[in-house]
């Protein structure tokens, strides 16, 4: 087998194909996107940090200096959104945008969130745990960040079951080549999104709440504030990667420990290896395989020159199992101490909300091994069609209390 992300037998079992990758092509050219793939963990890590590479190169050329078409008119919508927010821009834009959101997201607030996330993660189990069972993914996994981000957000009750379907539509743009349906689909989504929240910041600017647009929208430094697109493109932001990666983390790793029973019944029966656990749920099987970065100069990786305007796939899912960084890397251990994953990223695009996203894991799994005596699989999951985002379409279990 080869790197294919539109074949689903690699989407499912990708490592070892990283494998050959690490060791005899660890920098390559992947002819259908067009992207150089770089397969080690410390050529990764590294990029990641290396400011001759970026997110976007809007900021220092054109499309047209790049080789590159314009995006078409009709994803217009779609991309005053995302390059409102953080992730796809670079500093000078992105260090003001991280400063002025960190004054709101504060580690202080994300831990003071902690009750309330163990509460609703409880509630989700015990109605799993009354039912004898479900799809882990729909019923415990998917609500619990959403809820969380949806009330730290200030979004009502009655429009959060809007949030899940944008986000999953608005990620359908980041897979490689994404059809011409995904596009419109993804920028159909952005603009709902988009119009929702700007009615809402208003609101919520002229009667302020105890909340996150409230506190976003009243953030000012130095006479500096987020512009109404920039709260916007921030709010959809913090929804898309505050649940998306959450979500197929506890699929994944669910999934991870049922292959793996003998860790299973060692997390049962030892809860204070719950956080090495988690970290390590993030690095055998993370959901984002590959982040994606514009080289804006001439870059040397292994001999390789890689030159201005190309981009690169960063395999974060073959950096993870490097031989050369992870002792016995193929193999989950929960206990694992030395764990540099990369799963959050590096450098200033490392995630914003890893500390939220710990909190809701180490909560929602803690709530599974406390309430339920006995956990199985129903059947073997499936993979999404997906490659970038990784994750299972569900998780059938039965459960007993």
């Amino acid at each position: 087998m080869k790197f294919d992300p539109w074949n689903p037998e690699f989407v499912a079992h990708p490592y070892g194909v990283y494998a050959d990758l690490r060791e005899n092509n660890p920098v390559s050219f992947f002819e259908p996107t067009g992207q150089w793939l770089i397969a080690r963990h410390a050529d990764v890590n590294a990029l990641l940090r290396d400011r001759r590479l970026g997110r976007s190169y809007l900021h220092v050329a054109s499309h047209e200096a790049f080789g590159r078409e314009p995006e078409p008119e009709f994803q217009d919508p779609f991309w005053r959104v995302v390059r409102a927010g953080m992730l796809d821009v670079e500093p000078p834009v992105h260090t003001r945008l991280r400063r002025l959101v960190s004054k709101a997201f504060t580690p202080r607030m994300v831990e003071a969130l902690r009750p309330r996330v163990r509460k609703i993660a409880r509630e989700l189990v015990d109605g799993l745990v009354e039912r004898g069972g479900g799809d882990l993914l729909a019923e415990v996994a998917e609500p619990l960040p959403v809820t969380v981000i949806a009330e730290m957000l200030g979004v009502p009750e009655a429009d959060r079951h809007l949030l899940r379907p944008w986000s999953a539509d608005i990620c359908g743009m980041y897979e490689l080549n994404p059809s011409l349906e995904a596009q419109h689909t993804a920028v159909r989504a952005a603009k709902e999104f988009a119009d929702y929240l700007r009615e809402l910041a208003t609101a919520r600017k002229e009667r302020p709440g105890d909340d996150l647009i409230s506190a976003l929208a009243q953030v000012v430094d130095d006479g500096d504030r987020l512009t109404e697109d920039e709260l916007i493109g921030t709010c959809v932001l913090l929804l898309n990667a505050g649940h998306e990666a959450t979500v197929n983390v506890t699929g994944n790793g669910w999934w991870s420990l049922f292959r793996n029973p003998g860790e299973l019944e060692r997390l049962r029966n030892d809860r204070s290896l719950m956080p090495t656990a988690i970290e390590e749920l993030l690095r055998w099987d993370t959901p984002l395989q590959m982040f994606e970065r514009w080289v804006l100069e001439d870059i040397e990786i292994g001999g390789v020159t890689i030159p201005r305007g190309v981009e690169v796939g960063l395999l974060f899912g073959s950096a993870n199992r490097d031989p050369e960084v992870f002792a016995d890397p193929d193999r989950l251990d929960i206990g694992r101490v030395d764990n540099p994953h990369i799963s959050f990223g590096a450098g200033i695009h490392f995630c914003l909300g890893a500390p939220l996203a710990r909190v809701e894991l180490v909560e929602s799994f803690s709530a599974l091994l406390d309430t339920a005596k006995t956990i199985e699989l129903v059947e073997e999951p499936v993979w999404k069609p997906g490659y970038i985002i990784r994750g299972l379409e569900s998780l059938k279990v039965s459960v007993t209390g």
